[in-house]
């Protein structure tokens, strides 16, 4: 096994941009790359970077059909829009949003075949992108690209992804919601806020009854509080379910320093997320564990986060002097009013979503 983690890359990553004003700059996946080689994390080793193609036709046209990429194309060489406003099209998106889904192939690729055990795209995460819409600043989507390709040429029948972004992943659920496939989300949520969509009550219909979980969260949540939801749902839902293989959306918009969604947390938070999930995908599905990028609208602290969560996943690098000097020096502290409602929502989900993931799994 050549190098245990692989950090995927393509030039074409910085076409996946909307205009020098737009909130989403692909430099960040650039940054996050030269940081970690800066501080000797991507050695060739433990971990590399890896090139990666674009997607193909035929693994793209299992989520999107070829007539509404058809119309994409079109769209942004014609420079329209390709949703309502917040994601214009131009005429080299079109090629970066190929290269973003070609990347989570690849790793899934490489992880499927044994080349390396875990794998960053820091260029996918697309998680609003649905089956004939893009949205949100996502035109495919990656994730459920690569899903479809692990069903499809590998067979897997229990695949888990798992979505921190700060905004909820309403094109990943609607994808799999009448589906097995153990998709769970954290997320503000909050009247008005985008994409609407995340409630508890969201649980999936027919064969995906009981397969979707959501954790709504408040404005203002910190990390001990994000952390208490994430380790007293998300990872027990994993054991319950035992995935094959785990996608995990690293948005990192949830930072307190992000201008767009308002949680409460740190480069130490998101650092022990990676930390226990990457431990538990060696528990239960062999280290397959595959890792998208997402939101994350404040430069540096996206770079940052990424980096030491990357770090994490090369055997806890995350305590190297070089990376430890990339965390956050403050944090935030949820009020009173925040650490009730996500107690709220734990206790919630606890109650009834635990239970039937537990049941569908004990049955199956």
């Amino acid at each position: 096994m050549s190098g245990a983690a692989a950090f995927l890359y393509n030039d074409d990553f910085m076409l996946y941009q909307f205009g020098p004003r737009h909130p989403f700059q692909p430099i960040r996946e650039r940054l996050a790359m030269d940081t970690l080689e800066s501080l000797g994390v991507l050695d060739g080793k433990e971990a590399r970077v890896v090139a990666s193609p674009p997607v193909s036709m035929e693994r793209l046209n299992r989520v999107h059909p070829p007539e509404f990429v058809t119309e994409v194309e079109r769209i942004c060489l014609a420079g329209g829009l390709l949703d309502q406003g917040d994601t214009p099209g131009n005429p080299g998106l079109f090629t970066g949003a190929l290269a973003a889904v070609g990347a989570s192939i690849r790793g899934a690729e490489g992880i499927m075949s044994g080349e390396f055990e875990h794998a960053f795209n820091p260029a996918g995460g697309l998680h609003h992108a649905h089956p004939e819409a893009a949205s949100g600043f996502c035109v495919f989507n990656d994730i459920a690209v690569a899903v479809r390709y692990l069903q499809r040429e590998h067979g897997l029948q229990r695949i888990a992804v798992v979505d921190i972004d700060g905004h909820h992943g309403d094109g990943t659920q609607s994808i799999f919601y009448s589906e097995n496939v153990l998709t769970m989300s954290l997320h503000r949520y909050s009247r008005g806020f985008f994409p609407g969509t995340g409630g508890m009550e969201e649980r999936g219909v027919d064969e995906g009854r009981g397969y979707n979980i959501n954790l709504p969260l408040p404005p203002g949540t910190d990390d001990e509080m994000y952390q208490q939801a994430y380790f007293s749902i998300v990872l027990p839902a994993l054991r319950a379910y035992q995935p094959q293989f785990i996608i995990h959306q690293f948005g990192t918009d949830g930072h307190y320093k992000d201008p767009l969604v308002g949680l409460g947390l740190t480069t130490m938070g998101y650092a022990e997320i990676a930390r226990r999930t990457h431990d538990l995908a060696h528990e239960v599905c062999d280290g397959r564990y595959l890792v998208v990028g997402g939101g994350g609208y404040e430069i540096d602290a996206t770079r940052r986060s990424w980096a030491v969560m990357f770090a994490e996943l090369v055997g806890g690098r995350s305590a190297d002097e070089g990376i430890a000097a990339l965390h956050d020096r403050e944090a935030v502290e949820s009020s009173q009013e925040v650490l009730s409602e996500v107690d709220r929502v734990i206790a919630k989900q606890e109650e009834t979503a635990l239970p039937m993931v537990e049941k569908l799994i004990r049955y199956a």
